[in-house]
């Protein structure tokens, strides 16, 4: 398992360059500096980002907000394509960059476990005892069978987290660290993430946290307006 990512380059169109408002959205969103490719003004969130990670790493990106580390991890995940570079993966990615992304407000909480175990590739015999699973540790027994947008906040963070979580990962992404439900919810929750991290081959994780860093992980890069600082 392996990430490879060499001199990448994102970029951001703006059609309208007249449009300052647009433009400062951009900038504040991904962290990059304006320029200009065949006449179309463009934001360049990430320049020449070049890196490998093998079986064992764990990565930290490191900066201030809108310094690129959100861009990365969505280029990373395959999001986001390049404008220049490339990135290369060998290994199944698991993201926890927004855990509730692809959750249908309309369909019930188990019609949502199922969708979303279908997208992530998990194999049609492992769903029964995946959805078991899952039920019983979002506590959600009662309300599985309730469309989506019944569910509190706290409830459709709870369905998504033991969703995302459900399957050991191989390569994971995560922005910030992640926290989950009231008290007592929010310490089982924790054992859960520190398990999941513990089972990642790769971890690349972006945090403003630098004892966090120093914690979990035995790398760190640091961005500086789309680029690697230093």
């Amino acid at each position: 398992m392996y990430i490879d990512c060499q001199h990448l380059k994102i970029e951001f169109p703006i059609y309208n360059a007249q449009q300052r408002s647009i433009k400062r959205s951009l900038l504040n969103l991904a962290g990059g500096r304006l320029g200009q490719a065949g006449g179309t003004m463009t934001v360049n969130a990430l320049e020449d980002i070049t890196f490998r990670l093998a079986e064992g790493d764990r990565l930290a990106l490191l900066g201030h907000n809108g310094s690129g580390k959100t861009t990365l991890l969505r280029a990373l995940a395959g999001v986001y394509s390049p404008s220049g570079g490339y990135v290369k993966t060998c290994g199944r990615i698991s993201s926890l960059l927004d855990a509730t992304l692809g959750m249908e407000p309309e369909l019930t909480g188990i019609e949502n476990i199922k969708l979303r175990s279908l997208l992530m590739g998990i194999p049609k015999q492992q769903l029964p005892s995946l959805i078991d699973e899952v039920i019983a540790f979002s506590e959600l027994e009662e309300f599985i069978y309730l469309p989506v947008r019944t569910y509190s906040s706290g409830m459709v963070l709870r369905l998504a987290f033991a969703i995302c979580t459900a399957q050991p990962p191989e390569i994971l992404l995560m922005d910030e660290w992640i926290s989950v439900g009231d008290a007592q919810f929010k310490d089982k929750a924790e054992k859960r993430l520190q398990q999941f991290i513990q089972q990642a081959a790769i971890l690349v994780i972006a945090t403003h946290d630098a004892h966090l860093a120093e914690r979990v992980t035995n790398r760190q890069l640091h961005l500086v307006h789309g680029r690697i600082a230093g």
